[in-house]
């Protein structure tokens, strides 16, 4: 007997449509043979009420400012976002489908970034993609603050997440759900798919508080939607409200039913993760009276249908240029700056504002980027900065800065608390609108709190930025708990994360330059707490080399190199160590040894300069080379080959002052001209 919804006061239609949704998405995954089915099927009445009803978007022009961002933050269920974007009119075809989970397909087995294609943002590490949201939703508010003038609401979208169990379960999710309340992010809508199982099997394994509850608590706006999942009229009146509400963010807890309408995997784990069979496919086409032999079938009236998002999102975006045009006419300046953003336009020349260092003086470089700061961010608006509850140990607030609150919108600097992984996935989430950018600081020890968000930033190419503080044992009495020794070449190891440990403050101010002006892909920068020499650029080379990655910061003095004109030694170091290394070359130069130092505040830069100019740095030849780095090994021996020493952390630190762990772990002048000799045979 054909099982309905009809009953539930969904036109045919629309029964047709959701129907069609749940087939194409079980389908693609059976294709594939892997995937995750049945979280599709339980969502598609809640996907189609969104897509159709809600969602204000133009897929012939996927990039419109102004349209409304969808996130799958259960991102196992992709092929629900791929199903929806196809019949949307989407550049994802029904061929597309069939190659779910497939090398060089458009359909990969969890969303990844691409807002030509609907994606809005990478999701699958579960807790990632709302807590990203709560980072675009913080970016329209500054936005429309920013932009909108009265009668003009050139940025009034919303954002909208449909979140799982597991997303809810995952820590970063509760801290970014606490924050966004505390923000009085109403334009979040987020909806939880209430089914009752993840992987191991019934969620009441490990998952029994009050989740409605605990939202209350958190102070957000709550709706229980009971059922199955296909009383659509009392979910879209749910959805309504939550567009209504002012104040808050808004959670809509739907019950539904994990594999809908499958006769024997219904509401089981096994419908999770894996295929549901062809067998069981066949038997569910049956039971809603479909031929159970006719795959990927998608009737011609519901492709009509729902393409009507096409010409849906034309309108709203021509009403939108007209009003833009408008805009342009009263508020020129302000319209340009709109149209330049997206393109990575900076409107300032960021060489001229940057502050200068003079030699012999001891700058912290933490607090050398603070200078930067104060310097650059007035003039850019579109960057915003906050901390992790550590403002004044990472100077990130710059001169002039207003906290972004509830009620306070205008603000550039964002007052994370305690939440670094959830800082780490909003500032994701911020700078994916297309307009803004952001950056957030805290220790580098607690990067390891953030590694999951920097990660999908640079798998995604993301323009994040990442600030960590306190970078080696320098930092000194708070001892080994807070002291990094591994973080540093754990990030290095992350592919397309440009890692930037200046030597000193001027190396710093064109570190940031560089980031302000990159924007195809993540950074981080590594700022030291204690005092650094000043160089002097005069004597050494300038710091404006640091776009290099690696440069000669001093060379061998040309009276003492040998009898081939070439250093004896190479000193390589970062961060702090490059004072390190010069105390020790000048003291290898009285024993008539040549040293050649190298500052090397980014490996990545430098690995994409040419050969050429990577062998000028280190010749291939001189084979005699020390590292020098207050971290551990890891990866050095791609420079330092056979023959070359680090001079480094093996161990966790210790408590004590800065200069007395330096001392004890042996990263002195002495030790590296120590190093030096063993090296040259001396």
């Amino acid at each position: 007997m054909k099982e309905t919804i009809s009953s539930l006061g969904l036109s045919e239609l629309d029964e047709l449509c959701v129907q069609t949704i749940r087939f194409l998405s079980m389908e693609a995954v059976q294709k594939a043979n892997s995937g995750h089915p049945g979280m599709p099927m339980g969502m598609a009445p809640a996907a189609y009420v969104l897509w159709t009803r809600h969602i204000k978007c133009n897929p012939a022009n996927p990039r419109w400012h102004n349209r409304d961002r969808f996130v799958l933050s259960a991102g196992h269920g992709s092929a629900l976002i791929y199903t929806m974007l196809y019949l949307a009119g989407f550049d994802i075809g029904l061929d597309e489908l069939k190659k779910f989970r497939q090398w060089g397909s458009k359909t990969p087995g969890h969303p990844e970034y691409d807002p030509d294609l609907g994606v809005e943002v990478t999701t699958g590490p579960l807790g990632q993609g709302i807590s990203n949201a709560i980072g675009m939703a913080i970016a329209q508010k500054y936005l429309a603050s920013y932009f909108n003038r009265e009668g003009f609401p050139i940025i009034d979208y919303r954002i909208y997440v449909i979140a799982s169990d597991g997303d809810l379960q995952e820590g970063v999710a509760s801290e970014a759900c606490s924050l966004a309340s505390h923000l009085g992010l109403d334009n979040l809508v987020v909806i939880y798919d209430d089914n009752h199982i993840s992987i191991d099997g019934p969620t009441e394994l490990a998952f029994t508080e009050d989740r409605a509850k605990r939202f209350e608590a958190y102070g957000w706006n709550v709706q229980i939607v009971p059922g199955d999942g296909n009383d659509m009229a009392l979910f879209e009146k749910a959805v309504k409200n939550a567009k209504k509400e002012k104040g808050r963010p808004s959670i809509i807890n739907l019950r539904t039913h994990i594999a809908y309408g499958s006769p024997n995997k219904q509401d089981t784990a096994e419908a999770h993760g894996a295929p549901l069979g062809e067998d069981e496919i066949k038997l569910i086409k049956e039971k809603f009276g479909w031929d159970g032999e006719n795959s990927f079938y998608v009737p011609q009236q519901v492709l009509d249908h729902m393409r009507k998002v096409i010409d849906k999102g034309k309108e709203a975006e021509v009403v939108w240029n007209k009003m833009f045009g408008e805009y342009t006419n009263e508020y020129p300046e302000l319209a340009q700056e709109f149209k330049d953003s997206p393109e990575g336009k900076l409107s300032i020349n960021l060489d001229k504002l940057l502050p200068k260092f003079e030699p012999g003086s001891s700058v912290a470089t933490r607090k050398a980027s603070g200078k930067v700061l104060d310097a650059l961010m007035p003039k850019l608006p579109l960057v915003l900065g906050g901390s992790a509850d550590l403002t004044p140990s990472n100077n990130t607030k710059f001169a002039g800065a207003k906290d972004f609150q509830k009620g306070a919108y205008d603000g550039r600097y964002i007052r994370y608390g305690i939440r670094e992984h959830a800082m780490g996935a909003i500032i994701n989430g911020i700078s994916v609108s297309g307009l803004t950018r952001a950056y957030g600081g805290t220790f580098l020890v607690f990067s390891d709190y953030m590694r999951g968000a920097v990660r999908v930033a640079a798998l995604s190419n993301y323009p994040s930025i990442f600030v960590w503080t306190h970078d080696s044992i320098g930092i000194g009495e708070d001892g080994p708990t807070h002291q990094p020794v591994e973080q540093l070449a754990a990030l290095r190891a992350i592919p397309n994360l440009l890692v930037f440990r200046p030597a000193d403050a001027n190396e710093t101010a064109q570190a940031w330059n560089y980031i302000l002006e990159h924007r195809d892909g993540p950074t981080a920068l590594l700022l030291t707490r204690q005092g650094l020499p000043v160089l002097d650029q005069t004597k050494y080379a300038s710091a404006t080399n640091l776009s290099k990655g690696a440069y000669i910061l001093v060379g061998a003095d040309p009276l003492r190199r040998n009898a081939a004109n070439k250093p004896d030694v190479l000193l390589l170091a970062t961060g702090s160590e490059v004072s390190v290394a010069l105390s020790a070359a000048e003291a290898l130069a009285k024993e008539g040894i040549a040293a050649q130092v190298v500052s090397m505040p980014c490996w990545k830069l430098f690995e994409k300069q040419s050969e050429k100019y990577r062998d000028s740095v280190l010749p291939p030849d001189v084979k005699a080379r020390i590292g020098v780095e207050a971290g551990v090994e890891l990866g050095w021996h791609k420079w330092l080959g056979e023959k070359g020493i680090f001079i480094g952390m093996s161990s966790f630190g210790a408590s004590a002052p800065g200069k007395v762990c330096f001392e004890k772990f042996g990263i002195t002048a002495e030790k590296v001209v120590e190093a030096a000799h063993k090296c040259l045979g001396k």
